[in-house]
Parts: C-alpha cells; sequence; structure tokens
C-alpha cells in the first residue's frame, strides 16, 4: 500500500465519494484507511476512568483503500509511482506531473 498517514486523499467510491481529507490511519493487514470524516458512524461509548464521558459519539470507520486516490497539490487526483535518489532513497511521485509527493 502507497499511502501513508497525513496524506491527503479523495473518495472515489462509496456513499463519501468526492470528499477531501486527511488519512488519519492506515491498517495495512487489512488494506483498509481511516479518512477523517468519512464513513462516520454512531456508536455507544461506555464511560471509562475520570476524564472520558459516555455517550452516542460519531466514529469514523475504515474504508478499503482501493476507494481513495492521493491527491497531488499541482494536478489533483494521481496515481504513486516511485523514484530512486542516487543515494538509493525511494520517492514517492505523480504519475501525472512527476513531482514528489
Amino acid at each position: 500500500m502507497k499511502l501513508r498517514t497525513g496524506d491527503t486523499v479523495r473518495v472515489i467510491a462509496g456513499k463519501d465519494k468526492g470528499t477531501e481529507s486527511r488519512v488519519a490511519k492506515v491498517l495495512r493487514k487489512k488494506n483498509k484507511v481511516i479518512v477523517e470524516g468519512v464513513a462516520t458512524a454512531k456508536r455507544h461509548q461506555r464511560p471509562t476512568g475520570q476524564t472520558m464521558q459516555g455517550g452516542i459519539i460519531d466514529k469514523d470507520m475504515p474504508i478499503d483503500a482501493s476507494n481513495v486516490m492521493i491527491v497531488c497539490p499541482e494536478c489533483g487526483p494521481t496515481r504513486i509511482g516511485a523514484r530512486f535518489d542516487d543515494d538509493g532513497r525511494k520517492y514517492r511521485v505523480c504519475r501525472k506531473c512527476g513531482s514528489d509527493l
């Protein structure tokens, strides 16, 4: 999976299609990502300890990684490619314009 936490992505399938937001968490073993404000569900939360308040909360649920595309700051939603530096370091690049992501 080529997505990382903090990437800006656009949802391309599902009920939140067209929404742009940040990736909050990447679940590599399940091939899913949690995107802020996307696929929210109501969950009942029990109060734990003295700091957390119980009640019904909105929780962001995981969506499949194939349903999001990374957004290049210059050309919009794109696929991710890779290039290697002279030192052997790997960089993610935009497939449309070739700039680093």
